[in-house]
């Protein structure tokens, strides 16, 4: 099971084994406190699409619309995407950590819900 979370919130034990999906380092995260089992920073959108992403202040809608499937493009061809998914099968909980203030309108919900939808 995959679940999203905020890297600002506080790690729980039930968030069993913890992976950082975002290509840069959050602000004011010290790595004792990301308690992280893996950065996994090649499954994070490309530099690109997160420019891209940013740049527009209307995220909801159409924006983040056309962002997921520019995203699930690019998870279509990852390796790191193999990977994540292994890490699946070994543990029953793995939490995707993001830096996004909002974890319903970030790519961690899309990662998440590729990994659901594209076996």
């Amino acid at each position: 099971m995959f679940i999203v979370k905020r890297i600002y919130d506080p790690a729980a034990p039930e968030d069993g084994y913890r992976v950082l999906v975002d290509r840069l380092w959050p602000r004011g995260i010290s790595k004792e406190r990301a308690a992280l089992d893996l950065w996994l920073k090649e499954v994070a959108p490309s530099t690109e699409l997160r420019r891209w992403f940013h740049n527009d202040p209307a995220v909801e809608g159409e924006v983040f619309d056309e962002f997921r499937i520019r995203y699930d493009k690019e998870l279509d061809g990852n390796p790191a995407v193999a990977q994540l998914r292994a890490i699946g099968h070994e543990h029953p909980t793995v939490t995707l950590l993001v830096g996004a203030r909002d974890p319903e309108l970030d790519h961690g919900t899309v990662l998440k819900q590729y990994l659901a939808t594209h076996p």
